[in-house]
């Protein structure tokens, strides 16, 4: 399953990137993330690998984040891998002429089992609505500065 989102942050690019980028801010708007976990590479570098930490409602949860294409400020892509599902993720930014940022995030999602491949099938919308809202808490702290550090999942 693909799926393309699109968000508008009232911010310039600078900005966002320095944000985005910066993994101390990680937690301020990706939800449930308790921490990170490097695993090998040059942390935030093309090839580094990240353990993440979620709490997901009453479970955990770990991805392993690899970035797979950096070209920043523009282009950020990784792959997300869990116990059944990797995620192939492609961000792109780019400066609006009122100088705010649009975020465009393309996700390929591929079920490594029958159990996630059902997921998939009867809870699409979920997926989606996931992504969005990691995007609009990005937003927010952007704008605002309001982290979702604290924030129940």
């Amino acid at each position: 399953m693909t799926y393309t989102l699109n968000i508008i942050i009232k911010a310039p690019l600078s900005l966002c990137i320095e944000k985005f980028a910066n993994s101390a801010h990680k937690t301020d708007w990706q939800r449930g993330l308790r921490y990170a976990e490097h695993l090998s590479g040059t942390p935030g570098e093309l090839g580094s690998k990240m353990k993440l930490h979620f709490n997901v409602g009453k479970r955990r949860m770990e991805l392993v984040k690899t970035i797979t294409h950096k070209k920043l400020p523009y282009e950020w892509h990784a792959t997300y891998t869990t116990d059944g599902m990797a995620t192939i993720q492609e961000n792109y930014f780019s400066s609006t002429p009122e100088d705010d940022t649009q975020w465009t995030c393309i996700n390929e999602l591929l079920p490594l089992n029958f159990k996630m491949r059902l997921m998939i099938g009867v809870m699409p919308k979920t997926f989606k609505d996931q992504t969005l809202q990691y995007m609009k808490d990005f937003k927010t702290f952007v704008e605002t500065g309001t982290s979702v550090a604290d924030a129940k999942t």
